[in-house]
């Protein structure tokens, strides 16, 4: 069965695959989620990707792209390459800290440069071949490549959503 993998929607995302095998469903899900974050970001000002969602919240567009660059580099580089790496925010707090030199651009290409990198590691691997977690609440769990595609899909939805609101907030636009 051959599926059309270069089919988009209007806003320019990838229309995740409908039918076809896991491997290829579950990266096009994950590329379709890392679109809407860019595209929640795409046309605003700097202060705007500043502006915090709702007291006491501190979240911004900007630090979503931040954390979603550490996580990236986490679960493909960390968990399931076993490398060790550093953060890629000294300022740490996940990436949702902001430094007032690091704008969009330089935190978008961070981001992408973090995706390249697992999309490197994980290259003809099984979705069956494991990675362990090194820290937090499930330290030493062994997690398959599916996991962690699936978890990152839920990670970006996640996301998603608070990007959803944060960009509502912003400039009135919703939707995407």
């Amino acid at each position: 069965m051959t599926t059309d993998t270069h089919r988009t929607l209007p806003d320019g995302r990838p229309i995740p695959l409908l039918t076809g095998d896991e491997r290829p469903m579950l990266e096009s899900w994950l590329a379709f989620h890392r679109a809407t974050l860019e595209l929640k970001c795409a046309g605003l000002a700097d202060g705007q990707l500043r502006l915090a969602s709702a007291e006491p919240s501190e979240m911004t567009l900007l630090g979503l792209v931040q954390h979603l660059a550490e996580v990236e580099r986490n679960w493909f580089q960390r968990v399931f390459g076993g490398l060790d790496v550093p953060a890629l925010y000294a300022e740490g707090a996940g990436g949702y800290a902001l430094a007032p030199e690091r704008g969009l651009d330089e935190a978008l290409a961070d981001w992408r440069r973090e995706i390249a990198r697992g999309q490197e590691l994980c290259a003809g691997r099984s979705l069956d071949e494991t990675g362990r977690i090194a820290d937090g609440p499930m330290t030493g769990l062994e997690v398959s490549l599916r996991w962690i595609l699936v978890h990152m899909i839920e990670e970006y939805a996640r996301h998603n959503g608070h990007a959803d609101i944060l960009r509502e907030r912003i400039d009135g636009v919703t939707g995407a």
